[in-house]
C-alpha cells in the first residue's frame, strides 16, 4: 500500500479494526504515564529501557533487578567501578556499552538539574526538545527516548521497535527504505497524537501475533485489508 494513501481517516480505522482484532489497550495495565510517581521513576525507565536493548524481556528484569538490588540509588550507579556495574548487568548483553550508557545518562541528568536524579524537567518541555535532550546522551537513541516520554510522561511520541518497524512497512505506513529514525518520525507526524500509546501496543501485538518476520500469518481482517507483503 502507498504511504500515500494513509490520512488520519485511515490510521484510526486501522487502530479501530486492531481492537476488533484484539482488544482495546489498558493504558494502566500495560505502562502509561503516572501524574503521582515518584521523581526518580523516569530515571528508572530510563536505565531500564538502556538495559533492554537488543535483548529478551526476560533478561532485562533480571539485569533491572540485580542493578537495583545492588546499589542503594542512582548516585552509587553512576559512581559505581565500571568493571563492577559490567558484571552486575552482563544478563542483559553488551554489558560494557551499556555500563556507559547508564552512567553517562545518569551524569547528565545530575548536571541538568544541579544534583537531582530526575526527569522531572522534561516534563515541561515541548516533545521534540525533550527527545532532542534525551538523544544527545550518546547511547540514547530515538527509541530509548521515545519509551520514556510516551509511557512515563504521556508525551505523544511513538516508541518504533522491530515489530512496530516491521508491521508498518509492511502496511505503508511508512516507506520501506526508511531507517529506524525516519520510522519515528513519520509515525509521529501520521498518527493523532491520543493513538500512539495504543496503537503502538496494537501494533506489537499484531507483530508478535501474525505479522512475523518469517513465515507471516496473513489469515486476519487486518493482513487482509492492510497489508500487501509476500505472505498475503
Amino acid at each position: 500500500m502507498s504511504t500515500q494513501q494513509w490520512d488520519e481517516t485511515r490510521v484510526r480505522a486501522l487502530h479501530d479494526d486492531l481492537v476488533s482484532l484484539y482488544d482495546p489497550v489498558d493504558r494502566v495495565a500495560e505502562h502509561g504515564a503516572d501524574p503521582t510517581a515518584e521523581p526518580g521513576e523516569g530515571v528508572r525507565q530510563l536505565v531500564t529501557t538502556i538495559l533492554s536493548q537488543n535483548v529478551a524481556d526476560a533478561n532485562t528484569r533480571r539485569a533491572s533487578e540485580a542493578l537495583f538490588d545492588r546499589y542503594d540509588d542512582f548516585a552509587a550507579i553512576e559512581a559505581a567501578d565500571h568493571e563492577e556495574l559490567k558484571e552486575t548487568i552482563r544478563v542483559a548483553g553488551l554489558a560494557n556499552q551499556k555500563a556507559a550508557r547508564i552512567q553517562r545518562a545518569l551524569t547528565a541528568i545530575r548536571e541538568e538539574t544541579g544534583g537531582a536524579y530526575s526527569l522531572a524537567f522534561l516534563d515541561a518541555m515541548p516533545t521534540d526538545e525533550a527527545k532532542d535532550w534525551l538523544t544527545e546522551i550518546k547511547g540514547v537513541g530515538p527509541k530509548t527516548a521515545s519509551v520514556v516520554l510516551n509511557f512515563h510522561f504521556g508525551k505523544p511520541t511513538m516508541a518504533v521497535d522491530t515489530h512496530v518497524e516491521r508491521v508498518s512497512k509492511r502496511f505503508g505506513l511508512v516507506p520501506e527504505s526508511a531507517s529506524n529514525e525516519r520510522a519515528h518520525e513519520v509515525l509521529d507526524e501520521r498518527v493523532p497524537d491520543e493513538l500512539i500509546y495504543p496503537l503502538h501496543v496494537l501494533l506489537i501485538r499484531h507483530g508478535r501475533e501474525h505479522c512475523s518476520a518469517r513465515g507471516a500469518d496473513c489469515d486476519n481482517r487486518v493482513c487482509e485489508v492492510y497489508c500487501d507483503c509476500e505472505y498475503c
